[in-house]
């Protein structure tokens, strides 16, 4: 599924206009973007958890060379689904 996928659903369930559909939702994913960049976790309920983590230097090897090297600290964002939309998953909604 697609951005414009997105776009057309909200449309369709909503009855907005394209334009306004694609509004909303860039609006709703600029403000997910802005809180995750910012280094806050996003909790969506019913949907799961975007959580930004930190990883620290750590030495690491080049694997054509062999030489040793330092892999710079960074900001990874991982996603833990909600027990709801595993179970929607895997087809064990009631």
């Amino acid at each position: 599924m697609t951005k414009a996928d997105i776009f057309e659903k909200v449309q369709a369930g909503i009855g907005l206009t394209k334009k306004e559909s694609a509004e909303m939702v860039e609006a709703v994913f600029s403000i997910m973007k802005n809180t995750l960049e910012s280094g806050e976790n996003l909790k969506i309920s019913g949907f799961g958890s975007f959580i930004v983590k930190q990883k620290a230097d750590r030495r690491g090897r080049n694997p054509q060379t062999g030489e040793a090297i330092t892999i710079k600290a960074r900001s990874i964002l991982t996603f833990k689904p909600s027990t709801l939309l595993k179970q929607a998953i895997n087809g064990m909604t009631e």
